[in-house]
């Protein structure tokens, strides 16, 4: 008898190793999964750091510098969901591989381009790839989660965000010195991400192969809100959407024109600025997510897409200190309202991880890209300073979050 009480608690204890070894696994994905999104941002923040060299290079308007910015974003906004879609039915392991090795034609077309209408191509490439990454890799980050969904999804976005930060800094040290060519330079990034992806992947096919022998299919258990409710809230999340991405086009692609003549910094001056804007959001998106799992989603996009209109509306009329520091609060707060838009649509239709973030992705592609083009157009018509402060009214459309209804949390099992 005494015995047998070391065999009970052994027991006991045998069943915890597997489950450490399981959530170790499972955070090594999510931050190969980070990783390679920064590095997939960083190329794309690329594009839109360039564009006064391009703008010098091939005697643009902003007009056309616009275009370049609705032709990459467009890419990616429309393929974005069919890629979900399919992937929601066909789960494809490797088609991060596939999508990194896109854009890496697209960024060496970009670097050898001679003409306007190959840098459109380019930047289509580049959207092109983004497309068939972003679906499928969060679905993998919901899947590495451990069913804190709001954590995964902002630590997967904050590479991102970390990369779109970091991108213009790289094209201030690099390629504006140097110029087009030295775009090159970043094939191994895209390189590196074929390889990390590769084994992403392999973890990815053995969960697969996993789930099948136990009998496990794509599986929700929670409130399934109705048709009326559903198309409701999609749409004013698609106004929350719009207020968002709008804004950061007028911030990513115009802010470092705004300050070059506003206040006559240099073109590297300005990407440093850029940068702590950009490095804000990063700080903001790793935020969002964890907050949302704690107090609720709708709280925070309430705070996060409302909550900028004060210091967006002053920001126009800043000194440069100011002006440098407003944008800090600002990316730092609207960049935690991605992370809660994504999982709350994920909680309200259960079972389209796929779908839901390749439409939301998407989303944030077509309208940063649609907002460029137009934005560009009135600059070009007005001046880069009235576009800010157009702009500047945007986040006051963070009140419709009022018509969110409040989700109770469903549970799931999603690969």
């Amino acid at each position: 008898m005494p015995k047998t009480q070391p065999i009970a608690s052994e027991a006991k204890s045998r069943p915890a190793m597997p489950a450490i070894a399981t959530r170790t696994s499972s955070m090594a994905i999510l931050f190969a999964l980070s990783f390679c999104h920064l590095l997939n941002d960083a190329i794309q923040a690329l594009i839109p750091a360039i564009y006064p060299l391009l703008k010098d290079s091939f005697n643009l308007n902003f007009t056309q510098i616009g275009l370049i910015t609705l032709t990459f974003q467009m890419a990616g906004s429309v393929f974005q969901p069919v890629v979900g879609l399919y992937t929601d039915i066909y789960p494809k392991p490797y088609s991060l591989v596939i999508g990194m090795g896109v854009t890496l034609c697209g960024l060496v077309l970009l670097a050898l381009a001679p003409t306007y209408s190959l840098v459109l191509i380019a930047a289509g490439l580049v959207g092109l790839g983004s497309a068939i990454f972003h679906p499928e890799s969060s679905r993998m980050a919901r899947l590495a989660s451990g069913g804190r969904h709001g954590f995964a999804q902002s630590l997967f976005q904050v590479g991102g965000n970390a990369g779109t930060a970091v991108g213009p800094l790289l094209a201030a040290g690099i390629i504006v010195p140097h110029g087009q060519r030295h775009i090159l330079w970043f094939s191994a990034l895209a390189f590196i991400g074929l390889i990390i992806m590769s084994k992403a992947g392999r973890w990815y096919q053995e969960k697969l192969v996993e789930r099948a022998r136990r009998g496990h299919r794509l599986a929700a258990v929670g409130e399934t809100a109705s048709q009326t409710k559903v198309a409701i809230t999609l749409g004013v999340l698609l106004l929350l959407m719009f207020s968002k991405f709008i804004y950061l086009a007028a911030m990513t692609n115009y802010y470092t024109f705004y300050l070059m003549q506003q206040f006559g910094v240099s073109v590297q001056q300005s990407q440093i600025y850029l940068f702590l804007f950009l490095g804000a959001g990063a700080a903001g998106t790793l935020a969002g997510g964890p907050v949302g799992d704690r107090i609720g989603r709708k709280q925070v996009i309430w705070l996060s897409i409302l909550g900028i209109a004060p210091f967006a509306l002053l920001l126009p009329r800043a000194n440069l200190f100011w002006t440098a520091l407003l944008s800090i609060f600002i990316g730092a707060i609207m960049a935690s309202a991605f992370p809660a838009i994504l999982v709350y649509a994920m909680e309200l239709m259960p079972g389209k991880v796929g779908l839901i973030s390749g439409l939301f992705f998407g989303l944030a592609f077509g309208l940063a890209g649609i907002g460029s083009a137009v934005l560009g157009k009135l600059a070009d018509a007005t001046s880069v300073g009235f576009v800010m402060f157009a702009s500047s009214f945007l986040p006051l459309i963070g009140l419709f979050t009022w018509f969110l209804p409040d989700l109770r949390k469903a549970k799931t099992e999603e690969l």
